[in-house]
């Protein structure tokens, strides 16, 4: 991604890019509290546009990586996206596993972008190789501007209209569409969406829309629920649906750990999933697999996500294009066939 390409480049050859001392700049590599930040970004620019190997000079670590990665989470609403969420988590681990594979350190930054300033500072304030946004939350347009910049960077995230930028995500609106589709073949008729309200989230729900109506179904739209990431958010929705005394006899959920969420909600106020209400989740999280009942939900390949993710930032593509991950229906006992 540099401007030229030289694995010879030296501190010398730093220093008089920069104008400046050996000493600073080697003070600015290993992030010398004397430095100031505008004088560290603009080093660590200069040195990955040259390729200078930062590792040769950095404080050597207990095994020597040939790269690293930063992971930074966007604000979502005003506050970063959780990291204990047990999606987030998978798909840390397959960043991890995907990144162990090429020799390459990863780190999890405590910043939370909100704004297209915070972006650049999340991309320049650090010596990695490039960072993976878990997400755009609502960053689209500050992502595309991004791009302009000489940031090497990837969104795990959905792809959306006028996009510049490279993400790596599922097919959310076929995913959304698939499991409406499979609860109107079970005959369910009355099928509510609960769902956030993030990119990813908003598509899925344009999903269960035209399953609707592929199916025959009209959109209720007492039935579209929006909700927070958290369980709890979840369970607090459908059980106020209940006390209202909405019927309804299926569920979209937009994320496993919300259709969890509902089907507990639907057990305390006495109904039998899937006798009663049939749920479909998405992710194929482990949970998924240890409820009772079993989650039927949308499958989200975390591992293949992982390996693509670390490779747009070590094996950088000049087009940009983003990756559509194929979904999976994968049919369980929430959902009754």
């Amino acid at each position: 991604m540099g401007s030229s390409s030289n694995n010879n480049t030296t501190l010398e050859d730093l220093a008089k890019l920069a104008g400046v001392s050996v000493s600073t700049v080697s003070r600015a590599l290993n992030d010398h509290a004397l430095i100031s930040t505008r004088t560290k970004q603009r080093i660590w620019a200069l040195a990955r546009d040259h390729d200078y190997p930062f590792r040769r000079y950095m404080p050597a670590g207990p095994i020597g990586a040939e790269g690293s990665i930063a992971i930074v989470t966007p604000h979502l609403r005003g506050r970063p996206l959780p990291l204990s969420h047990p999606f987030f988590l998978e798909l840390l681990a397959s960043i991890g596993e995907a990144a162990r594979a090429r020799g390459c350190d990863f780190t999890v930054s405590h910043t939370a972008p909100a704004s297209y300033d915070d972006l650049v500072l999340a991309v320049t304030t650090s010596r990695a190789s490039g960072v993976i946004f878990l997400g755009q939350s609502m960053l689209h347009d500050a992502l595309n501007q991004l791009v302009d910049t000489n940031a090497r960077f990837v969104v795990w995230g959905a792809q959306v209209a006028g996009q510049k930028y490279c993400s790596i995500g599922s097919d959310n609106l076929l995913g959304g569409r698939r499991a409406t589709l499979h609860l109107a073949r079970l005959g369910r008729k009355s099928i509510a969406f609960v769902g956030s309200t993030d990119p990813e989230a908003l598509q899925r729900r344009a999903g269960y829309t035209e399953g609707l109506r592929e199916s025959g179904l009209e959109l209720d739209p007492k039935l579209v629920v929006p909700v927070d990431f958290e369980f709890e958010s979840a369970e607090e929705a459908v059980s106020r649906l209940l006390r209202q005394g909405v019927v309804f006899d299926g569920i979209v959920a937009s994320s496993d750990l919300i259709a969890l969420g509902a089907i507990r909600a639907l057990r305390r106020a006495g109904l039998s999933v899937p006798k009663d209400v049939s749920v479909v989740g998405y992710d194929d999280m482990l949970l998924s697999r240890l409820s009772t009942p079993t989650l039927t939900t949308i499958r989200q390949d975390t591992y293949e996500a992982g390996r693509l993710l670390v490779s747009r930032i070590l094996d950088p593509s000049p087009d940009n294009l983003p990756y559509l991950l194929p979904t999976d229906l994968i049919v369980r006992e929430s959902c009754g066939g």
